[in-house]
Formats: structure tokens, C-alpha cells, sequence
């Protein structure tokens, strides 16, 4: 499964995107972002605050109840603030 990383969440992985394996127990948006802080620093300073990064699953806009088995990509995003 393709991970993309935008903005500052990109800034603090160092990434902007990734392949990964989820583990067997990952099965919803709210399980990925419990698993991915506990890949490295870098991820748990990204997510700190799980509840403002947004997420899409297949470009669609998900809750943290959303099933991410299946999915081909996976995107987490920070607030997003205009004017």
C-alpha cells in the first residue's frame, strides 16, 4: 500500500511517500495512525496529535472507523487552513 505524505506531516517523516506492509491488526484509519508513530522518531513527532491530521483512502476523505484493508493509497494531511 502506497502512504503520501503532504505539508509538514511530509516535512517531519522526511518523505513524501512510501510502500508498506500493514500488519495484521491494522485494519482501520484510527489503527494506522496508532501503528505509525511506533515506525520511528520521525513519525511520532509527525502525529503527535493524531486527531488533527486528516486522511483519504483512495482519494476519498475518511473517519477513523474507515477500513484501510484493501485500500491502494493512503493520504495524511494536516489541517488544512485558508482564507
Amino acid at each position: 500500500m502506497k502512504l503520501v505524505y503532504f505539508s509538514w506531516v511530509k516535512d517531519r517523516i522526511g518523505m513524501a511517500e512510501e510502500e508498506v506492509d500493514l500488519p495484521e491488526n491494522v485494519k482501520t484509519v484510527a489503527d494506522l495512525l496508532a501503528w505509525l508513530p511506533g515506525r520511528g522518531t520521525n513519525y511520532a513527532d509527525a502525529l503527535a496529535d493524531p486527531a488533527i491530521i486528516r486522511v483519504a483512502v483512495d482519494q476519498e476523505y475518511a473517519q477513523g472507523d474507515r477500513d484501510v484493508r484493501g485500500a491502494s493509497e493512503i493520504a495524511l494531511f494536516p489541517p488544512v487552513t485558508g482564507g
